[in-house]
Parts: C-alpha cells; sequence; structure tokens
C-alpha cells in the first residue's frame, strides 16, 4: 500500500517556477515585488458540508483553489503561491489523482504554485484547506473599510444558479435534469475574477467575494464602512437560467443564494465609465446594482421603489 509520502511525492510535488523554494522542506520560501505587501487567506472545504460526497473530484480539485483566489480577487491581489492541506479517510488513488490534476489546472492557469502543505489521514469524511499568498499594492488593495457615501455598488457575473443547483441536489427545490445541467457548473466550477480584481483595483473603494449571499457580504462592507445602502431589485444580474422559477424563488437565489464567487464592490460614479470597459476587455459582465448611503442598514427596492421586507439571509455555518 502507498504510504503518505508516496501519495504527496506522487501526485502533489512539481517543479516551483524559479526563485521559490516548494515542497520538501520545513517551509517554503518566496520574494516579495519591491513596494508590494502579502495578501494571505485560508478557506476549509469539508465533505457533506461543502460539497457532496459523489462530486466529481476534478472539479473538488478546481473549486479548492478557486474559492480562495477569489479572496485575493477581492483584495485587488496578483498570486504568488498556496498551500493544501488533505485530510483522506482512505487512499483512493483514482480519486487522489483527478483531485491533483484539477487542483493543479487552476494553478497552472493563474500562476499559483503550489509550494507546501499535509496530508493525513482523517476518521470520517475528507477535509480540505488552501490556504494561497498574494502580492497587493497596499495604495490600491480593496479594503472592506473604504466604501465612501454616494459610491456605486457593482457585481461581477450573475447572481443565483449556485444557489438553485444546490438546493435541488440538496432536495429542497423539485430535480429539473435541464435546469441543474444549466446551474451545476456555477456550483462546482466557479471562476475567480483575478483579472477583474486586479483591474479594478486603482478604481473602486470597497470590495468583497460573495461566498455567502450578496446581501449578507454586501453587510459586511457596510459595517466595516460604517454606512447603508440601496439596492435596486430589477438592476440585479439574475442567471438567465431561472426564468422559469418564481419571482421569489429569483429573488432568494440573487439575494442570499451563496457559492457564488463573484466580486461586489463601491467605487465613485465618475469610474462608472471606466468600470464598464474593464468587463467589455475582459468579457464579465459588469452591473450596477444600487449606492452606499449614510444612513445605516441596507434597503432593497422593488420595481415600484417599495422597499421589501424581511430580506432573506445568506449562509452561516452555525445556524443552518
Amino acid at each position: 500500500m502507498a504510504s503518505e509520502f508516496d501519495l504527496i511525492a506522487r501526485y502533489f510535488k512539481r517543479p516551483v517556477p524559479p526563485g521559490l523554494l516548494g515542497g520538501g522542506d520545513d517551509c517554503a520560501l518566496f520574494s516579495l515585488p519591491p513596494g508590494m505587501q502579502v495578501a494571505t487567506s485560508t478557506d476549509m472545504l469539508l465533505e457533506s458540508r461543502h460539497f457532496f460526497s459523489d462530486v466529481d473530484p476534478y472539479k473538488l480539485g478546481v473549486k479548492t483553489l478557486a474559492v480562495n483566489l477569489s479572496d485575493l480577487a477581492a483584495m485587488g491581489a496578483t498570486p504568488l503561491g498556496c498551500l493544501l492541506g488533505l485530510a483522506l479517510p482512505s487512499f483512493d488513488e483514482p480519486w487522489i489523482k483527478a483531485f491533483a490534476e484539477g487542483f493543479y489546472s487552476l494553478c497552472d492557469q493563474y500562476a499559483c504554485p503550489l509550494i507546501g502543505g499535509d496530508t493525513t489521514r482523517s476518521q470520517q469524511g475528507i477535509a480540505l484547506s488552501v490556504t494561497v499568498f498574494g502580492a497587493v499594492n497596499p495604495a490600491h488593495a480593496m479594503r472592506r473599510s473604504a466604501a465612501r457615501v454616494g459610491d456605486d455598488i457593482w457585481v461581477s457575473g450573475q447572481l443565483g444558479a449556485a444557489d438553485i443547483s444546490c438546493s435541488m441536489m440538496l432536495g429542497q427545490l423539485p430535480m429539473d435534469d435541464a435546469l441543474l445541467a444549466a446551474t451545476r457548473n456555477a456550483l462546482e466550477l466557479p471562476v475567480p475574477r483575478l483579472a477583474l480584481g486586479s483591474m479594478l483595483a486603482s478604481h473602486v473603494h470597497a470590495a468583497i467575494d460573495v461566498s455567502d449571499g450578496l446581501v449578507q457580504d454586501l453587510g459586511h462592507i457596510l459595517k466595516a464602512s460604517a454606512c447603508g445602502a440601496e439596492l435596486q431589485l430589477p438592476w440585479l444580474p439574475i442567471a438567465p437560467a431561472l426564468k422559469g422559477l418564481s419571482p421569489e424563488r429569483q429573488r432568494q437565489a440573487a439575494l442570499a443564494g451563496g457559492d457564488l464567487y463573484e466580486l461586489c464592490w463601491t467605487a465613485p460614479t465618475h469610474a462608472r465609465e471606466a468600470i464598464l470597459k474593464i468587463g467589455q476587455t475582459l468579457g464579465v459582465a459588469v452591473t450596477r446594482i444600487g449606492s452606499i448611503h449614510a444612513t445605516p442598514g441596507l434597503v432593497v427596492r422593488d420595481a415600484n421603489g417599495l422597499a421589501l421586507t424581511d430580506l432573506p439571509i445568506g449562509f452561516d455555518h452555525f445556524r443552518t
């Protein structure tokens, strides 16, 4: 039977770019470009909590790194490298091989080499943890605490598809094979908006990636910046695949659905043209959805200008 070190050597040890010291020593070493600061973030994914047991391991490998790269994107950072922690209940070589291929596909795509990590055996289920490191110009780092009254609020991509896919797979919505096919990649293969975050950084005041729902994550910006906001429900870029669902379910998915990993940001009104041009250049939809106000709290207005009551709540690990 293969040992832990066989597993590492076979699937998780590849050459790293010059100037980096990767796996094989007690620590990894990397340099920081002059004038830049380190941006770092960690996320965990647990079987049956963050992914289904029958998930495609290649797709899981992609998502495991993508959700961390999304944090770098929200800060406007450029990837430098990553660490992977992997706990497995057994040595399933085909599964590990496919997972590693998916993980490395994103390492290669976004120039984020795997430079170390840890493996162990779990008593039950798969546990994954990734730490990413990036470089960011501190003058342009997009902090949650920098929103200003009068700013526009923007979001990238489309809203709601991942939530609908997850809800069907959990049995919370009736299964619709066509709808699942149209939404499943949004859940299992999120796209980190690194190029978008980098290009927005000099135009944006505050930003966050939407992992736990638009209302909840925008709320983090509002709290950190001591301000409030209004969103316009008709402006939300709801995924077209959801058009057959009731307006109420679409609204729930768009406002509270998690696993998006799109960016939400605030920017001054004079940056509108520049932001639209960036989106056009990258082929990424960017949509203005509201504005920042001095009065605390979040108001969402419908097509008639009426404020919605009982706004949906996003994901909370200890509530749901």
